[in-house]
């Protein structure tokens, strides 16, 4: 048994867990048939953010970033859309027009993306490939945007608070919904993308008008597809023109695309965009089909953006748990933490997170491009809390962690707030994370113990595999904190230190394996033996 106390000011407590030899090289086999099978600490970095600089440097940076990623311990990277957006040139990848166009025709005014052009592109994706790091691909099939050409069409209205109010009329008008890609000529495809391609717009002419307006098509008998999130009534509509999936031509283009892109790229997965606004029923069959045509090992992660537990997990049955999930829910815990301060109560910090009921499904992050300040789901969490954020989800075995590119290299800009006002950013660097991910390779091994015993200062301890170190997570939202950790006999007179660095000395366990470690006020600590791999 491992015995915790703990001793902060005059609060005292006191847990036991279950454990093995902490990081000696012996692991029974009966914990390890305990605790399940241990994630192989796998890290996947955000590569961009909203606000990432204009003028097509970004591949060339994924490029140089590559070896270096991978020593530091990042085993996959989330690429932007790679695709050529309606803003060409300036489109961060979201107003997805030519899924086939990475980057190589003259269209909506450049060749190139935002991040680079495709020779920059596949050299990006064959450097990370050549460091053995995965590349997972951003997709964006909710919607187009940017049509080539306008056509007469029927449309009704519907209520953009309440969809399921749809006017039973129908009037005639004119809408952007003809997409024939004239810089690529029909090379990789030939579809063109017309009326019947879509279930609405929000922007039609003669009369010229805004809103949300349903196609009238053959598909659904006037209806929106159905399985998606109930918000408005129903969330099918989200932007542009909206992809008819019950039209089996797009469903067939849209298969072919994801074989055509696995074809030019190297890819290892998907962060599939929009997900509550598409039927999940189009989802489960597409990750499907990749994985039976592309690779069965694929990795697969939705934007079902719902901090709802139970919404995401009614989500993941309905695509039959073939993908996994960001974790909302935790992300909103984090930014209630750190604005709360030491007011929180740690020991509820995973209440309602996906990754504490299905962490096989979980991908948990601290910030991504839609939280960013002055975006649209801004939630950011302060700068302070940062480093126990990433500590909790790069140590712990649950989830697969994602890095944000700001929170790894910083990030600077400016841009209109709500208030109307133009507002300054600079998010700075988190100076702990690259320790922290390498720590994740080097020390996040075996079963876990987590001690969630006290309000102001959580533990987790791994406890290392044969040939493994293991390691003890301290972090504190309080006051300065010491934990008493025995460790057994086994750790008699082993000395441990902070491999963080933020506490500078070397603490001696006494000779029954008993250590008293610590942690800062509003800091993260993570202690190993001074023995271990470094």
């Amino acid at each position: 048994m491992i015995h915790v106390s703990i001793n902060a000011g005059n609060r005292v407590g006191q847990i036991s867990a279950s454990a093995t030899s902490f990081a000696s090289g012996r692991l029974a086999a009966a914990a390890i048939a305990a605790t399940g099978a241990f994630m192989a600490g796998r890290t996947l970095l955000q590569f961009f953010h909203w606000y990432y600089p204009d003028g097509g440097g970004l591949w060339s940076e994924v490029a140089q970033q590559a070896t270096i990623l991978r020593d530091m311990g990042v085993t996959d990277v989330w690429l932007p859309p790679a695709y050529k957006g309606a803003a060409g040139g300036y489109s961060v990848g979201y107003d997805s027009y030519d899924l086939f166009d990475l980057g190589e025709f003259d269209q909506k005014g450049s060749v190139g993306t935002k991040y680079g052009d495709r020779a920059a592109l596949e050299e990006a994706t064959g450097a990370l490939r050549e460091a053995g790091v995965r590349v997972i691909h951003d997709v964006v099939l909710n919607h187009k945007m940017g049509a080539d050409e306008i056509e007469q069409v029927f449309v009704r209205r519907a209520n953009p608070d309440n969809r399921d109010e749809v006017e039973e009329e129908a009037f005639e008008a004119r809408a952007w919904t003809r997409f024939t890609f004239p810089g690529r000529q029909g090379r990789y495809s030939e579809f063109v993308w017309d009326a019947k391609c879509f279930t609405g717009v929000d922007h039609i002419e003669e009369p010229t008008e805004d809103g949300v307006f349903r196609l009238v098509n053959e598909y659904g008998d006037g209806e929106w597809n159905s399985e998606v999130d109930s918000e408005k009534g129903n969330f099918d509509y989200l932007m542009g023109s909206d992809v008819e999936f019950r039209n089996n031509a797009v469903y067939e283009e849209l298969k072919y695309w994801g074989r055509w892109l696995a074809e030019q790229l190297p890819c290892d997965g998907f962060r599939l965009d929009a997900a509550k606004h598409i039927p999940a029923w189009f989802f489960r069959d597409w990750v499907g089909h990749m994985r039976e045509s592309v690779n069965s090992e694929l990795f697969v992660v939705a934007e079902y953006w719902h901090p709802d537990m139970e919404a995401l997990k009614a989500y993941l049955d309905l695509v039959d748990q073939q993908l996994m999930l960001f974790d909302v829910g935790l992300l909103h815990r984090f930014h209630d933490a750190a604005r709360a301060g030491g007011d929180f109560d740690l020991r509820t910090l995973f209440d309602g997170a996906l990754v504490a009921t299905s962490p096989d499904h979980a991908v948990t992050i601290v910030g991504n491009h839609d939280t960013q300040p002055l975006q649209a789901l801004e939630a950011p969490v302060e700068d302070w809390f940062k480093p126990l954020a990433y500590a909790l989800i790069l140590i712990r075995e649950q989830g697969v962690p994602c890095i944000f590119y700001p929170d790894l290299y910083g990030a600077k800009y400016s841009d209109a707030g709500g208030d109307g006002e133009t507002h300054e950013i600079e998010i700075m660097p988190v100076p702990c994370l690259p320790k922290l991910i390498e720590a994740r390779q080097l020390f996040a091994n075996g079963p876990q113990s987590d001690l969630f015993d006290d309000p102001d200062c959580l533990g987790v301890i791994r406890h290392g595999t044969a040939g493994q170190a293991g390691c003890i997570l301290l972090v504190n939202n309080g006051a300065e904190t010491t934990k008493i950790v025995e460790l057994g006999p086994e750790h008699a007179g082993v000395s441990f230190r902070d491999f963080l660095g933020h506490c500078g000395e070397e603490i001696a366990a006494d000779q029954a394996g008993k250590a008293t470690l610590r942690v800062n006020g509003g800091s993260v600590s993570l202690w190993v033996r001074t023995d271990s791999q470094s």
